[in-house]
Formats: C-alpha cells, structure tokens, sequence
C-alpha cells in the first residue's frame, strides 16, 4: 500500500467514476482566511468517495471471487459503493447494516441491486454478523476502510485534488476508519514536499485522535454524531500504521460545529453534503488551525444526506 499502488487505482477507475470537480468560493476565503479548494466527492457516483475504494477492490476480483459474490457491512456510503460496483461488475454483493443506518442510504443500497441484512448495533457487532454471513455463503469480505485496494482507490480523490488545485499548503479530509485520510495523507506526502495532512473527526468519536495520542488502536465505544458516516468504533491496522506514520495532526470539531458548516455548504454554496461530508471543513471554517497556510484543499466526502434530518438541525438552530 503506497503511492504506486494508488496510480494503478486511478488507472483501473477510468471511465468507473468521475473526476469531481474542484469549487472555490470568495465568501468561503474570506471566513476562512484562506484560499480554499473543495474537492467535491458529493458528486460522485453514488454520492460519495467510497465507490473509488469499492470498484478497485471488486475490479481485483479472481473468476471464482466474482461467482460467490462481495459481502460487505457499512452503515451507508460504503454499502451503496459495494452495491453499484458489484452492478458494474456483475458481482452478487450483500451489504450487513444497522437497524439504525439513515433510510435514505438503505433504499440506495437496495436500489443498486444488493441485499440487505440488518443487524441491532446494541446487540451485535457487524463483524461479527458478516463473519457469520461469510462462513454460510462463501462471499469475499470487502471492509469499509481497512484494506489496501480500497485505501489505494481512496487516495484518488487527493490524486485528482493536488493536480487541479496546484500546489497547496494543507489538506484536510474527515476520518471515520480511516480510508480515505490514510490514502489522501499517502499521496499528499508522495506529491508534494511540506505538505500538511490535518484529520478531523467529530468530539463524539473522536477514534483516530485517541489512537494518536496513545499510540496504539483505541476503541470509541458508543460514538455519538450527526455525521453517520463516521462513527467506526476503531481504525484498523492498515489504516492506523498510514495516519501514524503520515498524518501531521488530528483535530476534532463539536456537533454544532459541523452543523453551521454544513449549513454554509447548502445555503452559501448551494452544495447537497451530507455531515460528514463537512466534517473536513469545519475547522477551517470556524478558524480552529492557527496557521492553515495560504492555500488549503479540503475534501468534502459525501452527500447522501437524510435532507429531513438536515431539515430539522436546520429549524432546530433557529428556534
């Protein structure tokens, strides 16, 4: 897992998923204080940056591999990646969610063509359950972020930021497992000599900051968020060894925090992100880095959001 493993990625993902743009706004440099360079991954096919992971996995898949089909378990984004490349491949793919997981992302997951198992998070753990599920069907486990093909394929998004934007001197993605931060901070520090890698993560799970300061893999018990898709109770190992080793900081950012950077996003920039999408901006945009540098690029991962949750923080704020 390095940089040359992420340009074979870019290479199997031509003409499999777009190159989102890149978006400016002066509104937004000017809270900021400074040029800020969004890399729009809510434009992505299925609505999020996971599906750059999920087809260069699949796209790996042995004959045999494609017959029994790809078992996965994700509490949206993930899954609905799984889902559309195993369309696009023809793969049978299974997807274990929690009862809990948004309806918008279920009904996606199902609209692509897979099943979907749920299990009750209060009651089961889901590697647990796609252990079972594996064991019954003969499926192939491909995880959300603890994976070498699907870190590699997440470390496209940078790929593609770092040559449209130019030279930056920060780059910020949100971190869940880790994926897409462990494969953004691979090709940031290949790319370009002095670059900081900054990972932002939400108070209520808060899993890559503990496991930064302790120096070893923590687990989060019950994370609390309104940014669904990064509530993971741990890193993984691959993905803890890449954040350690080429994360310059972590930061985390309060939930009303997320939620007026979030709001910005959809009222200001007329973008559809969901929360965790905007997990990655928020401490620039509340102006939590003393020295972000002059020109930042910041991922906004997602934006399959549940618009009448969105709907409710919004009114919420403003009784």
């Amino acid at each position: 897992m390095d940089f040359s493993s992420v340009q074979a990625a870019a290479e199997r993902l031509k003409g499999a998923v777009h190159r989102t743009p890149v978006l400016t706004s002066r509104t937004l440099n000017e809270r900021a204080g400074a040029e800020v360079f969004l890399k729009c991954e809510n434009f992505q096919r299925a609505g999020a940056f996971k599906i750059r992971g999920a087809y260069n996995a699949l796209a790996q898949f042995d004959p045999e591999q494609c017959r029994a089909g790809v078992l996965t378990y994700s509490s949206g984004n993930h899954g609905q990646a799984v889902a559309l490349a195993g369309r696009l491949l023809g793969i049978r793919a299974l997807v274990v969610m929690p009862t809990d997981a948004p309806r918008v992302k279920v009904a996606a997951v199902q609209g692509y063509g897979a099943e979907v198992v749920t299990y009750d998070p209060a009651k089961e753990e889901r590697e647990a359950v796609a252990e079972r599920l594996m064991a019954e069907r003969g499926m192939t486990l491909v995880p959300p972020f603890n994976h070498p093909d699907v870190i590699a394929g997440q470390g496209t998004a940078a790929l593609e930021l770092l040559a449209d934007a130019g030279p930056l001197d920060t780059v910020l993605a949100p971190c869940g497992g880790g994926g897409l931060l462990s494969g953004t901070a691979i090709v940031a520090k290949h790319r370009q000599q002095g670059i900081r890698v900054i990972g932002v993560e939400p108070e209520g799970a808060a899993t890559g900051n503990a496991a930064m300061a302790a120096g070893h893999i923590v687990r989060v018990e019950n994370p609390r968020t309104m940014a669904d898709g990064l509530k993971p109770k741990a890193l993984g190992d691959l993905t803890f060894a890449a954040i350690r080793d080429h994360v310059d900081r972590m930061v985390t950012v309060t939930e009303e925090e997320i939620r007026s950077t979030l709001e910005f996003l959809w009222t200001r920039m007329k973008l559809v992100v969901e929360p965790s999408g905007a997990v990655g901006l928020a401490p620039l945009f509340h102006r939590k880095l003393s020295k972000p540098g002059r020109r930042v690029g910041v991922i906004l991962s997602g934006g399959n959001a549940d618009i009448g949750a969105v709907a409710d923080w919004f009114r919420a704020e403003r009784a």
